[in-house]
């Protein structure tokens, strides 16, 4: 069991009146408890709320005036992440549950009819289950560079295979797209996370689905390593970034400040910058 002490700051610039769709809290789910929480929007607007009832994901929506914009998240999450098997095999698609085939099908940033040649020469040949998603991951750490600033919102696991760098929500698409193409279901994690290394942002790492019948499960992977995942607190679960966005804005609108801290007690909060950012805001000039 451990615990997470969560604060986030988003601050925008509104040059004209715009709607946002933002996916800050933490989600409803199995691995991790909210103990507290409290959102805090200045000015004072109406707010709208809903949950994706498949996932979990929690999302605000309101309509923003011409000026300052402010939205605060702050959190106390207990996390109880659940043991992984040492083995577990992967289900042939006709076993996939019918909830889950949609996490087989190509999407926006996951390509996986375009690279399904590059995933078979790769990985192709390996024992098919755990053991083969774990080589995904370590394919991705060895030969994918870390390189913030490099890709950006509109960036495809196709690009990033091609170009062989990004930031971590580039290594979780290019998991994604290899599962898939594999015939393995795969979909995009994003949450907090204190990182070994500041600064401190919203992080992204893919989940496979692995077994069969009753034994059939999520599994977390991160193929840039760089924070625990039995340490995250989930926001959003999707089929890639498109689904699970921090920020989704229609307007006229500029980001002035986004601060994050994830204290686990025992280490200190580190004031966060755009470094690790795996969710881009989507920004609709109208």
């Amino acid at each position: 069991m451990h615990t997470a002490i969560i604060d986030s700051l988003l601050e925008y610039d509104v040059i004209h009146p715009a709607h946002f769709l933002f996916n800050i809290e933490a989600a409803f789910h199995g691995g991790h408890h909210i103990l507290e929480e409290r959102l805090s929007i200045t000015p004072s607007v109406k707010v709208r709320t809903f949950r994706d009832e498949r996932n979990g994901n929690r999302f605000v929506r309101l309509d923003a005036p011409k000026g300052v914009l402010s939205v605060s998240y702050h959190a106390k999450v207990e996390i109880a992440p659940m043991a992984v098997p040492l083995h577990l095999d992967e289900a042939p698609v006709s076993a996939v549950p019918d909830d889950v085939l949609r996490y087989l099908m190509p999407s926006r940033y996951c390509e996986s009819d375009v690279l399904s040649r590059a995933a078979q020469q790769l990985f192709g040949h390996l024992p098919k289950g755990l053991s083969r998603v774990k080589a995904i991951e370590s394919w991705l750490h060895e030969f994918i560079h870390y390189m913030p600033g490099f890709s950006n919102s509109t960036t495809t696991a196709q690009e990033v295979f091609v170009q062989r760098a990004g930031v971590c929500r580039d290594f979780a698409h290019l998991g994604i797209t290899m599962c898939r193409a594999l015939n393995i279901p795969a979909r995009l994690v994003v949450g907090y996370v204190n990182f070994d290394e500041p600064p401190q942002d919203f992080h992204a790492v893919f989940e496979a689905w692995l077994g069969e019948g009753a034994n059939g499960r999520w599994v977390l992977f991160d193929g840039s390593r760089m924070a625990p995942m039995d340490r995250l607190v989930r926001i959003g679960t999707g089929r890639d970034a498109k689904d699970v966005a921090f920020a989704t804005i229609f307007g006229g609108v500029q980001m002035l400040r986004k601060e994050l801290t994830v204290d686990e007690g025992d280490q200190g909060a580190v004031p966060a910058n755009s470094g690790h950012s795996p969710v881009l805001s989507v920004v609709s000039q109208g």
